[in-house]
Parts: structure tokens; sequence; C-alpha cells
């Protein structure tokens, strides 16, 4: 007979012997042979697993744990058999079999209570009984037993435990959480909203916003967590404990948020006078609003706090009229209700009026140094002079002149303009003369402030105080060295220089004053280096108004000396004496010594102009030969972009005067002096001239010459005219010749590829005008036929224009 050994060393109750069959006497042997193994046991238990019954495997995996208690493999299978066989089972229904696993649990944790799976397991088992105190012990003591780095692994069953325990519990677990994972606190902050714990939400929020090193796992910023924080004691003002030792002082929590986050002021200030109206303070939050609109720095967070502060007014009046009708259907009047209501609707019209003055005060919190805002709250009080009188007085002694931003002396004519038109003449003056006393930023700011008290004196009718004003503001040393433009000067040093106080200065002269007088100051502009073309013409106006006409002209020589080394000014003011001195009709030597200056350092875009009025005077008043010679000089002295209309001009002046020979010298020197897509134009109109004259050979041959650097395929118009040509006056040989040297011409152009496109692009872009290109002209010299010789050089460097000798002595001679 078999007999069992119990593992305690007693003899097994033969209550179970029943479950023990003859297969299993081979496991059983094993078992006795190594009593200590485990293996034997898995084996057992394996079988038993396949071929068993629940009754029999659960007696072989007690008698495994019950003999080998430290093993964790036998207690997992054993634990997980038991778990897995009540986890269908109601735990209320079927409470008692869950004890026995929970008695098995804390069997097995008595020698393995290191083990954090056996703890992990029993504690999610136990989360599916209805035992909390049982629960929340156990996770304690889960705690309490393993090592702190394994306390991870408890944590996240513990939170879903309390989470599901709710109340108190929960708060509890969190606290405790908290000392160790201080990064979850808007989660604990979160169910202290939902259990009611405001006051700790509060606490908990502004440790977080405290704690620099915080970073909020939900990606929120500081300010996002104050305004969390914010929007918590507001919504619940009530809620919130503000006992001394234990509470919270909301109003300077949320005004060190004012101070810390400057620009979300209007949010802030609305909250903290929303928290004194949920807690019935509305005085207090009356405070709150006035002093959140006093104190605004931008026009956002005024416009945010002053409406709002608009719409508590009004729901205050509204809750008041309420009640008034409410007290009046009963019958009842409460003098003291309309009493206070008619003083709550004075407070709301007031706070609209004063709308426009706060928000000036926003902008001048901004910038005090701000004119244009002074200017404005100037008119906003209108006719009230106290207040007027006021501001101008703030304004003055509030705004630093070197970082005014505005014209500062506008403020200062202004402030005297204002008693100007009460007929305080003397209050005004003062105020001016402090005015130009100001260190403005500029010189031209000191400037204007002279120049308005010198218009308020005119507009006063008082002329000569006008005059003794602008006298003392130009004042300075007899031969004044001071630079204009040294900023280490004041403007007061620098004044007496200035052109605009000059110019308002010259122009109250001649209205007012005689001509010397007029003329003493002229004067002192030249003497100061001031002048402008401006000064120059007007002062040379003003003498030949009044007959003074040499006088006006030396004024003219010393604007271009002042001016000589500005060449368009120097062209302009050459261009109006030299009109001016036409127009006198002065000696001709002296006009024609006049124009030799002017052309001599005239740049060559300028020269045109002058040239054509030194050629018309000639024409006018002198010899004719002599203003040919001067057109001629213009065609080598203008700019390379006029020089072809130079040539045009000066060819219809010599036809008109000469008759059409006489051109034929300048065609030539056109037809050198000219860049290739000028010089085909221009020999086209030679030979239309020849052909007129009946010079038909002669044409011809200037066809051929032009031919040279004129491609068929870019010049097709070229052509065109000398088919038409040899239709009209030529012969059949003539004509093969035009074709025969249009295929010359043609082929001689394919050989340059780079020449052929240039000449496209000039052709598609339509320019006009350019430069003579050396490349160019060596390579037309170089195809010059010899049928065509040029009867002179063409203008070169001033030199007289000789006739060109004739080296070929087949060549047709064009002077005959």
């Amino acid at each position: 007979m078999l007999t069992l050994i119990h593992p305690n060393g007693n003899l097994k109750r033969r209550a179970d012997l029943h479950l023990i069959s003859s297969d299993d006497l081979v496991y059983e042997q094993d078992i006795l042979r190594d009593s200590s193994s485990v293996k034997p046991w898995l084996a057992y238990i394996s079988l038993k697993g396949q071929h068993g019954s629940a009754c029999e495997q659960n007696l072989v995996m007690a008698r495994a744990c019950a003999q080998l208690p430290r093993s964790y493999k036998l207690w997992k299978l054993y634990l997980n058999f038991r778990i897995k066989h009540v986890s269908k089972l109601n735990p209320v229904v079927f409470a008692t079999e869950y004890q026995k696993v929970n008695r098995l649990f804390e069997k097995a944790l008595i020698l393995l209570n290191k083990m954090p799976r056996i703890w992990e397991k029993y504690l999610r088992f136990l989360m599916k009984q209805p035992l909390v105190t049982v629960g929340r012990r156990t996770f304690d003591r889960a705690l309490r037993a393993l090592p702190i780095t394994q306390h991870n692994r408890i944590w996240p069953i513990y939170l879903s435990f309390a989470n599901a325990a709710s109340g108190q519990t929960a708060v509890r677990v969190w606290r405790r959480y908290m000392q160790v994972h201080p990064e979850e606190s808007e989660d604990f902050i979160e169910l202290l909203v939902k259990t009611g714990g405001y006051t700790e939400a509060a606490m908990r929020y502004m440790d977080l916003v405290n704690n620099v090193r915080f970073s909020s796992k939900r990606g929120k910023g500081h300010y996002e967590l104050w305004s969390d924080m914010v929007d918590l004691v507001v919504e619940h003002a009530l809620d919130i404990d503000t006992g001394y030792e234990t509470g919270l002082d909301v109003e300077r929590i949320i005004r060190s948020g004012i101070s810390r986050f400057v620009d979300q002021r209007g949010k802030l200030w609305v909250g903290l006078a929303t928290y004194w109206i949920r807690r019935g303070s509305f005085e207090r939050a009356r405070d709150m609003f006035e002093e959140g609109i006093t104190t605004a720095v931008t026009a956002r967070d005024f416009s945010f706090i002053y409406q709002a502060y608009i719409e508590f007014e009004e729901s205050v009046i509204h809750a008041l009229m309420e009640k008034d009708a409410t007290s009046s259907e009963q019958g009842i009047v409460d003098v003291d209700a309309n009493f206070d209501l008619d003083i709550r609707m004075m407070r709301l019209k007031h706070l609209i009026d004063r709308r426009p003055f706060l928000l000036n005060d926003v902008l001048l919190r901004q910038n005090p140094n701000q004119v244009s805002v002074w200017e404005k709250r100037v008119k906003l009080w209108d006719n009230n002079n106290d207040e007027v009188v006021k501001t101008f007085t703030t304004a003055i002694s509030t705004i630093d002149p070197k970082r005014a931003a505005g014209p500062l002396h506008k403020l200062w004519s202004d402030y005297a303009r204002f008693y100007q038109k009460g007929g305080d003449m003397r209050n005004a003056r003062i105020i001016m003369e402090k005015a130009v006393k100001v260190p403005y930023k500029s010189v031209d700011e000191l400037a204007d402030t002279w120049i308005q008290w010198a218009r308020m004196e005119l507009d006063d009718g008082n002329i000569n105080e006008a005059n003794r004003i602008m006298n003392k503001a130009v004042q300075g040393p007899l031969r004044s060295r001071i630079d204009y433009f040294d900023e280490t000067l004041s403007p007061q040093q620098r004044v007496h220089k200035s052109w605009k106080l000059w110019s308002f200065y010259v122009d109250l002269m001649e209205r007012t004053s005689t001509l010397d007088e007029v003329r003493t100051v002229y004067e002192r502009i030249f003497e100061l280096g001031i002048a402008t073309p401006q000064t120059v013409v007007n002062y040379a106006n003003l003498l030949e108004e009044r007959e003074y006409y040499e006088d006006s002209f030396k004024v003219y020589e010393r604007g271009l000396s002042l001016f000589e080394k500005d060449p368009i000014i120097n062209f302009e003011l050459w261009n109006l004496y030299l009109s001016k001195a036409m127009d006198r009709n002065i000696d001709i030597e002296r006009l024609r010594d006049l124009f030799e200056q002017a052309v001599r350092g005239c740049p060559p875009k300028f020269a045109k102009r002058i040239y054509i009025m030194y050629g018309n005077m000639e024409e006018e008043r002198g010899l004719v030969r002599h203003a040919m010679r001067i057109y001629e000089r213009a065609t080598r002295e203008v700019a390379d972009e006029d020089r072809a209309d130079m040539f045009n001009f000066h060819i219809t002046k010599m036809a008109s005067n000469f008759g059409l020979p006489s051109t034929r010298p300048i065609y030539e020197s056109a037809i050198t002096a000219l860049p290739d897509s000028e010089a085909k134009d221009m020999c086209v109109k030679f030979a239309d001239m020849e052909k007129r004259l009946g010079e038909i050979d002669r044409a011809r041959a200037i066809y051929k010459y032009a031919s040279q650097f004129c491609d068929p395929r870019t010049n097709g118009d070229f052509w065109e005219y000398w088919k038409k040509f040899e239709e009209q006056h030529g012969n059949e040989d003539t004509f093969k010749e035009m074709l025969r040297i249009k295929r010359s011409v043609e082929q001689q152009h394919n050989k340059d590829v780079n020449f052929i496109a240039s000449q496209a692009l000039v052709r598609g872009q339509q320019t006009a005008g350019q430069s003579a290109d050396a490349m160019s002209q060596l390579e037309r010299d170089a195809r010059a036929p010899e049928g065509f010789v040029a009867a002179s050089t063409g203008p070169q460097g001033g030199m007289p224009v000789q006739p060109a000798k004739t080296s070929n002595p087949d060549a047709i001679d064009l002077d005959d």
C-alpha cells in the first residue's frame, strides 16, 4: 500500500488518496527521491494539467507549494490556476471563494514578498473585489515591501484603484504619489477639482507656476498654467479658503501675475474683478476695474477691461431696475433703492464720457513723449480753458525735447495761439520766448518755432514786431564758422544758418521793407554760404523787377561761382542767365563771351541746348557762318546720344542758309562719326539729297558705301530704299550690281555669328542712341570700298575739317 508523506512530515489524510491513481506512482516516487527539486513537481503538474481533473490539479499544486514554499514558479502556476478558476464568478456572491484565493496570496507573500509580479497579480485581483480598505492596505504593504526602484510597477495599479475608489481615498493616494512623481501634478489638480478640493488645487497650481523647472506633460506654458489657476479661483471664488493661516490671498496671487505677464494684464484684471463680484464685493470689484483701466498700457487691454466694466455696471443697473419694478408692482416705494439706482446710472454715464480721456491716458503711458497724443488731449477738453492750460503745462513739463516724437514746436505754438485767440498777447509772447530756448532735437524745429512766432505777430497785425523777431532769430557771428551739421552744438548756436529761417525772413522783408534792406538780407545769405539755387534766382528776379539788370546778372555770376561743382545746377543757372542776357540785348561780344564760358565747362549731356541757344543768337544778331561753326562744334562736343540729332539740326540750318550742296561735308562728317546704326540712316538721307540734286552716281556710290555695314537680314529697309532707287534711276547692270553687293555683304556677315546675334537683339529691343563701338568702327573701315572716299576726315578733337586725298584714281570725286 502506497504511503503519502505530507510536506509537513505528517501522513496525508486519506480523504485525498482517491485523487491519486496508479499512473501517478512514478511521479510520486520521483518526488520522494528528490523532494527539494522543482522539476518532478512541474512534470507532475503538467501531467495533471493534461489528464487530471481540477481537484487533482489543485491537490498537486497545493502539495508542491507546501513542499517548496520559496518556489516562485510553483506559486505562479498555482495562483494563476486559482485566479482562472474564480475569474468568471461574481466577487460579491462568491466572496468566500475569492477569500480563499486571497489567503493563498497572503501565504505566498510570506516568503515571496520581494516578488513584484506576485504583488501585481494580488493587487489586480483585489481590485475586482469590493474590498477598498483591504485593497488600500495591501497596496501600502506592497510599497513597503518592495524596493523603491520597483515602485513604478505598483503605482499605476494603485492610481487606477484610487481613481476607481474616488473621494478622499483617491486624494490621499495621489498626495503620496506626488512626493515621488511631482511631474504628474496636472492630473492631481484635475482630480482635486473633480472632488471639490479647490483650495488645494489652487495651491498646487501655485507650486507649478513658481517652479521654473516644471515642464508640463500637456505642453502648457507658465502663462497657461497661470490662466488655468485664475479661472479656477474665479469660478469657485466662494469655495476657496481665504483664511489667514491655511487659505490663499487670491488678490495678491493675481496681482503677481499682472506684474509678471505684462501682455495679459487685461484678462487678469478682469479675472480679479470677477473674483470679487462672485464673492459679492461689488465695490471692491469696481475698484479693480478702475485700477485696471487707469494702469493699462495697451489699447487691447484697455478695451478688454473697459468692456467688462461696462457690462458689470449694466448688469447691476438691470438687477436694480428689476427689483424696483417688482417693488412698484407690490406698491412699495424704496427711496434708498431709487437713490442707489440714480447714482449707478450717473456712474455709468460718467464712465462712458471718460472713455476718450482714459484711452488717451493709455497712449501717454505707452510714450509720454508722443506730441500728437498730447494735442488730441487738448482737443478733448474743447472749451474747458482751465483744463486746456493744465494739459499744455503738463505736456510741456513731461515731454523730453530730445526724445519728442512729433513736432514739439507745434505744441508750443498752439499753446501761444491759445492765449492769442483769447486776446492775451502778453502771455503768448512769454510762451514763445520760452519756446525758442527749448533744446530741440533739430535746428529745423527751432527755426519753425521762430517762424511760428513771427506769423503769430503778423496775424495780430504787428509787422514791425515780426521783423524784429526774425532779425533776432538770424543773429549770429559776423564771420560765422559754425558748421550747420555739427550735432555737438545746440540748435540755438546753429539756427542762424538755417535756410528755412532765412527764406521766411526774405519773404517777409520783400513784402514789408525797402529794396536796400532786402538786398542786405540776401547779401548776408551769400556771406553765410547757405544760398540755394532758388535763392540766386529769387534775388536775380527781384533785382530784374526793380530794373537793376546788371546787378541781377552779377547775382547769376555769383551763383555760378557758388555751384560750379554741380553740373546740373550750373547748367540751369546758365540757361536762365543766358536767356535773361539775350532778352536784354546786351553787346554781342559780351554775349559771345558768356556763351563761351557756358560751353567751356558744360558736361556733354547738357551741351546740346547751350549750343543751340548760342547758334540761334549768332543767327539773329551775329553772322550766320559763325552760327554754322558753332553747330559744327556742337556735333563734336555733345553727348553720344545727342550727336545724331545735332548733325540733323546742323544739316537743316546749313541747307536753309546755304543750300543743299553745302551740306555734303556735314553728311560726310556724320557718316564717319556716328555708329553704324545711325550712320546707315544718315547715308540714306545723304543719298536722297544727292538724288534731289540730280547726282545719281554720287547717290549710288553712297548706297554702295553704306551697304558694307547693313546686313540684309537686319537692315531690310536700307536695301528696300536702294532697290527703289535703282528701279527709278538705274538700269539692268546697276540693278544686278546692287544684287551682287547684297549677296556679298550677306556672305560676309555669315562669318560673324556673334555679330548676327547682337544685331538681331538690337533689332528686337529697338534701342536707339547707342554709343559707337570701337570694333564695329574698325571692321567698317576695313570693309570700306574703294569706290567711295569721304571728302573730309570728320570732326577729330576740335581740328578743322580738311579735304581727304583720293588714293584710287578710278574713284568718283563727289566734290565735282
